[in-house]
């Protein structure tokens, strides 16, 4: 009731003051006080809680007590009541893809529950047959969709060419893997693509084929998917462009990102021409692909500071594959090989040669280009080392902020390597839930529990980040805090709990541990004077909550540099 009684009394001066008053100073006039609710500052190794913030021309310029804050933002401020809502920094994904969320958000829906409905091939069937229209089709020529997962479905496969062929054999379509490391494609799209029998795999890839013939069955692996996804997924104008664009930027400010990540860029195009329209509403960093680094590492997009709220954060490299689609590159063989795989199986590398990762690296030391490497699998991990240390001694490896991503099967003593090579750790425990179950099944028990392990990372000393990869899954960072405190299977069976953050450290990874991977923790991550104004609002505090109500917290409000850029309402 104090607290209650004192906001009254604060808001009935300020209308008093705004009737008898008029702001002289432009700087006074454009203050905003937030006040009434929880506002999680997220500076410190604990929660830290302040009565109100100011923001003023996209940036805090005030956290402390409602009082002083009222003084601090001056006449003819405007006063926001959070009505006991929370307030965190805006939020900061460790890893995903953002040119690709607008095909999540466009594309057929072919999640399987609990966030999409496609839990079987028939359900797959209909849900493109729904989405096959005209207006759907003029986007990119291709029917797609995206999100389907063979561990889970009814029938524990991968749809074919044959299933997909049930929708249509007049128009070539394309659907992706959960993973966004395999793809199917139906008759017209092998026909479109240019793949036959006579066809060979390309290096990092496989063309899967019919049983005893050479003849595509219309599954792509790896390297043999995922350049042609493009084509399936390239808007045909400008105005399918800017559809695609504005749906996938909505996608993310509804979850409260405020930066995001595009975790390997092929094509800047788009990007490049949003930042030049002020298109953008949050900031995006992209890393672009190791091949395409002769195309774009020498343009002013590549720096530190955003243009228009767009930049370029230094190169992806990536060594293997998925650990739920079997591809990742393991030291020990798969208990479950894949359909057609010897029993000795143990994925495979996405670039066989040392020497060649060496000198992709090299040019990275040589530049000071950031470098994220993705890497799911032991001996992809192992490769990584191995090429590293040689070259972090050779030209010094102070503050170069090389991140691996995902790491679901890492070793402890790799661990303790990543420590001394000074590599940021962006883990994945949104597997726990998804596919907790498949990779006991996929490497035993005892490996299962350890995938993503937070905790031993915390415990060895490392820098972490956690992570959605979107579209791989929904960009819904509440549930990657749920994976990562809860830890638990869609089974229910408890996945590795002594692997588990709590709640606050989860937001860290997501707010001032994600700023620090992107050297942007003197701008973002918490709510500081001096800092961006990046502000999310959630309708329930993600620390006090019981831990299964995580998952279910909305984001009600972003507020990008100021500027509210999402409301729920």
């Amino acid at each position: 009731m104090k607290n209650n009684y004192l906001y009254a009394l604060l808001f009935f001066s300020l209308l008093m003051g705004c009737k008898t008053d008029q702001p002289t100073d432009s700087e006074q006039a454009t203050a905003t006080m937030y006040f009434g609710g929880e506002i999680l500052t997220m500076v410190g190794d604990t929660p830290q809680y302040a009565e109100a913030l100011v923001e003023r021309d996209g940036e805090i310029v005030f956290v402390g007590k409602s009082a002083e804050a009222m003084q601090a933002a001056g006449k003819g401020h405007k006063m926001v009541d959070l009505q006991g809502k929370t307030m965190v920094p805006g939020l900061i994904d460790g890893h995903a893809h953002f040119t690709s969320f607008s095909a999540q958000a466009i594309g057929a829906q072919l999640l399987p529950s609990p966030d999409g409905r496609a839990d079987d091939i028939p359900t797959i069937i209909e849900v493109l047959k729904a989405w096959n229209t005209p207006e759907n089709r003029e986007l990119t020529g291709w029917i797609f969709g995206t999100g389907f997962d063979d561990s889970v479905i009814a029938e524990k496969r991968f749809p074919t060419k044959h299933d997909l062929d049930q929708v249509t054999t007049e128009f070539p379509i394309m659907i992706i893997h959960i993973s966004g490391h395999f793809a199917v494609v139906n008759s017209k799209g092998l026909e479109l693509l240019g793949i036959t029998a006579d066809t060979p795999d390309p290096e990092g890839g496989i063309i899967r084929r019919e049983p005893n013939s050479q003849e595509p069955n219309g599954v792509l692996e790896e390297l043999a998917a995922i350049p042609n996804m493009f084509a399936s997924m390239m808007p045909k104008s400008a105005e399918s462009s800017m559809r695609f664009f504005e749906a996938g930027q909505e996608m993310a400010l509804s979850y409260g990102y405020t930066t995001a990540q595009d975790g390997r860029s092929m094509d800047l195009s788009q990007m490049t021409a949003m930042a030049e329209q002020q298109k953008l509403k949050l900031d995006v960093v992209s890393y672009v692909d190791y091949s395409v680094t002769d195309k774009y590492m020498d343009t002013p997009w590549n720096s530190k500071s955003y243009i228009n709220h767009f930049r370029i954060g230094g190169m992806k490299l990536t060594l293997d594959g998925s650990p739920q689609g079997r591809t990742a590159w393991r030291t020990q063989p798969y208990l479950i090989p894949p359909d057609g795989a010897a029993a000795d199986y143990a994925g495979y590398p996405a670039i066989p040669n040392d020497e060649d990762v060496t000198a992709i690296y090299e040019k990275a030391f040589q530049n000071n280009w950031q470098t994220l490497t993705h890497g799911n699998g032991d001996a992809a991990m192992d490769q990584m080392i191995r090429t590293l240390k040689p070259l972090a001694e050779k030209y010094g490896n102070e503050d170069r902020r090389f991140v691996l991503i995902h790491g679901q099967y890492i070793r402890m003593d790799q661990l303790d390597d990543f420590k001394e090579l000074d590599v940021v750790l962006s883990l994945f425990p949104l597997h726990t839930y998804y596919w907790g179950d498949w990779h006991r099944q996929l490497i035993g028990q005892e490996l299962g529990d350890k995938i993503s392990p937070t905790r031993s990372a915390l415990n060895k000393g490392l820098d972490i980040t956690i992570h959605t990869d979107a579209p791989v899954a929904l960009p819904n960072l509440m549930r990657v805090i749920w994976t990562a405190v809860s830890r638990t299977s869609r089974s229910g069976a408890d996945i590795g709990a002594d692997e588990r953050l709590t709640p606050y450290e989860a937001l860290q990874a997501i707010t001032i541990w994600s700023a620090y991977q992107h050297f942007e923790e003197d701008t973002k991550g918490t709510l500081e004077v001096g800092k961006m104004a990046d502000l999310v609002v959630l309708d329930a505090n993600p620390l006090t909550v019981p831990t299964d109500d995580i998952k279910d917290i909305q984001v009600l409000k972003t507020i990008k540099e100021g500027e509210l850029v999402f409301d729920r309402q």
